[in-house]
């Protein structure tokens, strides 16, 4: 299993067990077994990654091969990968990199303000997975505040492209998993 606080050396992932390879997805990405099943196979078949990098690029461009395919076993494959990140702004959230990620967005001042805004936040959760059924909102937050997060959120639902909003999704994904690689790889 990988630890909170680090990741394997990329060098060992074509060799490591299942159970490895899935614990270093569900730390990178969000744990779900559509992205085991896209991506494990790849890990283990292909050549090996030189980087933490090109390997979230490479599992960022399966995904998009997904988001780019008329099946529609590709679409609930790549809903599923999408539809694992948790919403914005939850107050329960298993993983601990979301946890850390959207602390910010879930602490209250006290002055009611920050409870106004986790209502809004809830209620464009809603909305947007009404407009896009299958699909959670995916952001890579990175320190930006509630109000700009709900108006990207606002924009996204507006504009009602359910490929351009997986699309953005699938980057966001990887966006996030670049950042905790960066966070969480041994540094020796």
């Amino acid at each position: 299993m990988v630890s909170s606080t680090t990741l394997p050396p990329i060098s060992s992932l074509p060799t490591v067990d299942h159970e490895t390879l899935k614990s270093v997805l569900d730390t990178l990405f969000e744990p779900t077994e559509d992205l085991h099943a896209l991506a494990i196979p790849t890990i283990q078949d292909g050549p090996p990654s030189a980087s933490y990098a090109s390997l979230i690029e490479h599992v960022g461009s399966l995904m998009f091969q997904l988001s780019n395919s008329s099946t529609p076993d590709a679409r609930k494959k790549l809903h599923g990968i999408l539809g694992s990140h948790p919403r914005l702004g939850e107050k329960k959230v298993d993983s601990a990199q979301s946890r850390a990620e959207q602390a910010h967005l879930n602490t209250s001042d006290g002055s009611g303000e920050k409870e106004e805004e986790a209502s809004k936040l809830k209620a464009l959760n809603e909305e947007y997975e009404a407009r896009f059924p299958g699909l959670r909102y995916v952001v890579f937050v990175n320190g930006r505040s509630r109000a700009v997060v709900m108006q990207n959120m606002r924009e996204r639902i507006d504009r009602g492209d359910i490929h351009a909003e997986e699309q953005e999704a699938i980057q966001a994904m990887v966006d996030i998993a670049l950042d905790r690689a960066n966070k969480l790889q041994p540094t020796s």
